[in-house]
């Protein structure tokens, strides 16, 4: 077991609370690390030092800024294995996946450096002779990020490359159910010589989170969470006036029309639903069959479901891995037994699996209707309902008719109805004959309750920005 100490000012620093926060591999339950929770003072002591350090960071150069971001993605790659042992003990990944999520958190490190030069501000013509309207782009000061459980690593760079670019310094709160790969990410940002106080890294409780991002010197609070943590930001955020990025709830529709390749749509959308155990927020989460070949595709979801395997991937890389915790896994449950109630068929799965660990079997529901809690509600675990309709109208009418709108997936091989469908459906994303992905030079937004602003990208990094106009007579 290890204990962990947080990392503030470029140092490991032991913390002044005797209490600690336990670290449990999900896959069997054994206690991982202790990892610290920050005191008050020691919060607000990262903060400051934050604020300071930003003062300085803000005044180098976007291309010396960029240099230390092209070392952070090196040192990322040299303490990869690290990283990735850390992560798939506290997560249940399988060594190999988890080392691959530090190298794309190297890439996505290198591809926000690579906007070093490319920070643009505006000319704008004024209406008054002899006057330039110049629109600056400037840093926002000191960043609270907020990072899930679920891409603790990838989401950690996604969050703190564009912030660091632009000119801001971090406080970043790992979740206090995967903190030890964000300790060793901190191994990397100390390797790479980033400078004192330029990116701090600390555990806490709830309490103390909310004395971090209420801080008067925190300019933004950027999320990757729940609606209900998206909710909790939004309070936080009003203190100060605080800009909000949030990424929150998703509810991936599915729709399978007649003339789609069948075979290619049911691999991807299983494939979808129980990569990382379904703990992924753009995860099909909501499949829409045409009623032409429904029965032939719930057959294949079905197969395809059954031949998925479960458990410890430390033994068994190619098996699908645990839920997050015990709690996960018994309010899907509760989930998929309502909607059972509720009359959804039950095809495979639904069921809690004896022995350690929180797993949870590939479920596939049929016979489900829109208005169910199991199509109207995130899931977030490796649960499909499936429903049937009768034509494209009907089934982007059905997909609109959802409080989400982060991404969508569409399978037809027919390009007017493909385009009629992603020019009128709800969602920051759309996929077209295949499953989400997030490129990191797209940008990763939702619509309706799915969140505001987003990350990744031109516009990604731009989130991390604020203006300012000067108004030059000469």
């Amino acid at each position: 077991m290890k204990i962990e100490q947080n990392f503030i000012a470029n140092s490991f620093t032991a913390s002044a609370n005797s209490a600690m926060i336990a670290v449990y591999n999900p896959a069997d339950g054994e206690l991982v690390a202790q990892v610290p929770s920050a005191t008050s003072d020691e919060a607000i002591g990262a903060v400051n030092i934050a604020a300071q350090a930003q003062k300085v960071w803000r005044k180098l150069t976007s291309v010396e800024r960029g240099a230390y971001l092209h070392k952070l993605a090196d040192a990322l790659l040299d303490h990869k294995d690290a990283i990735g042992t850390a992560l798939a003990l506290e997560s249940g990944k399988s060594l190999e996946d988890a080392t691959n999520e530090a190298v794309y958190a190297a890439d996505i490190t290198r591809y926000h450096a690579e906007w070093a030069r490319r920070i643009e501000g505006e000319i704008i013509p004024s209406d008054t002779p002899s006057e330039n309207l110049l629109l600056q782009r400037e840093p926002i000061g000191v960043i609270s990020c907020l990072i899930p459980f679920n891409y603790p690593v990838y989401t950690l760079l996604r969050k703190i490359a564009p912030a660091l670019i632009t000119g801001n310094t971090v406080v970043v709160r790992p979740s206090n159910n995967t903190p030890c790969s964000a300790f060793e990410i901190a191994k990397a940002v100390q390797a790479a010589g980033i400078p004192s106080g330029v990116v701090n890294i600390l555990t806490m409780d709830h309490a103390t989170a909310e004395i971090v991002c209420t801080h008067p010197k925190v300019g933004m609070i950027t999320l990757t969470g729940s609606v209900g943590a998206g909710r909790k930001v939004l309070e936080y955020s009003q203190v100060n006036i605080a800009k909000s990025s949030l990424e929150l709830g998703g509810k991936t529709p599915a729709i399978v029309e007649a003339d789609a390749d069948l075979q290619q749509a049911a691999r991807e959308i299983v494939g979808s639903k129980t990569t990382n155990c379904g703990q992924l927020c753009t995860a099909v989460e909501r499949v829409y069959v045409h009623e032409g070949v429904y029965d032939e595709f719930v057959a294949l979801l079905k197969q395809h479901m059954e031949e998925r395997q479960f458990g410890d991937r430390a033994s068994h890389p190619a098996y699908m891995g645990p839920l997050v915790n015990d709690n996960a896994r018994l309010n899907i449950h509760q989930m998929v037994e309502r909607a059972i109630d509720d009359g959804a068929q039950l095809e495979v799965g639904g069921y809690i699996p004896e022995g350690k660990g929180h797993f949870y079997p590939p479920t596939l529901l049929t016979n489900c209707r829109q208005d169910m809690e199991i199509v109207q509600e995130e899931i977030f675990g490796p649960v499909l309902p499936v429903l049937k309709y009768s034509d494209a109208q009907e089934a982007l009418e059905l997909a609109n008719d959802h409080q989400f709108g982060l991404a969508s997936v569409i399978y037809t091989e027919n390009y007017r109805t493909a385009m009629g469908m992603a020019n009128n459906i709800e969602a920051g994303e759309v996929y077209i004959n295949r499953t989400p992905a997030d490129p990191y030079q797209g940008y990763h937004a939702g619509w309706k309750r799915s969140g505001l602003g987003g990350d990744d990208g031109k516009h990604g990094m731009l989130e991390f920005t604020q203006t300012r106009l000067v108004v030059q007579k000469y």
